[in-house]
């Protein structure tokens, strides 16, 4: 049998904190070597900037979408707030939820860009502080081909489905949506 390589590396050990000959450990992980990880190609790739290309996180799985967003989260650079304007997102390729987020994170944000990874991320992106401040105006291309990849897909805050309920919230909050 192979040895299992897991990326972890033992920092520091001691007598535990609870005594009885107990050792308390402090590990830690090289996250590019872990096994299984959804996000190796996109932290390898990101590592050397931000993507240039528009949709490059089209054709990536669900799990991988889901990590692109996280780094976009992280990676993210901290700036002042511009309102207004009309922005463009592009509805064709998005295939769930995590598609979603991400063609609305490049929409606002530019290629690799971050506006929200879940219903309450993108209430807090809309209250300002994520770069694109309300009011502004979303064009949303193929809005029909959205519809028809995520009818199943159901906000659990309002019960409603994707992506008419995001196109809702956004006009709540004072976004002039155009379906498109």
């Amino acid at each position: 049998m192979e040895p299992v390589t897991t990326g972890l590396s033992v920092e520091r050990v001691g007598p535990s904190v609870l005594g009885g000959g107990l050792l308390d450990m402090l590990l830690s992980v090289d996250g590019e070597r872990l096994p299984g990880s959804a996000a190796r190609g996109v932290r390898r790739s990101r590592r050397a900037g931000p993507p240039w290309q528009p949709g490059s996180w089209r054709g990536l799985s669900t799990t991988t979408r889901e990590a692109w967003l996280s780094l976009a989260f992280h990676l993210r650079e901290p700036g002042p707030d511009r309102s207004g304007g009309v922005y463009h997102l592009d509805g064709r390729a998005v295939e769930d939820a995590a598609g979603l987020h991400c063609a609305l994170g490049a929409a606002l944000n530019g290629p690799g860009g971050y506006y929200g990874r879940c219903w309450n991320s993108l209430r807090d992106c809309l209250g300002g502080g994520f770069g694109v401040a309300r009011p502004f105006a979303l064009v949303w291309h193929d809005f029909a081909a959205t519809e028809r990849e995520l009818p199943e897909v159901v906000d659990p805050a309002t019960g409603r489905c994707l992506p008419e309920d995001v196109a809702r919230l956004l006009e709540q909050w004072g976004v002039t949506v155009v379906r498109a």
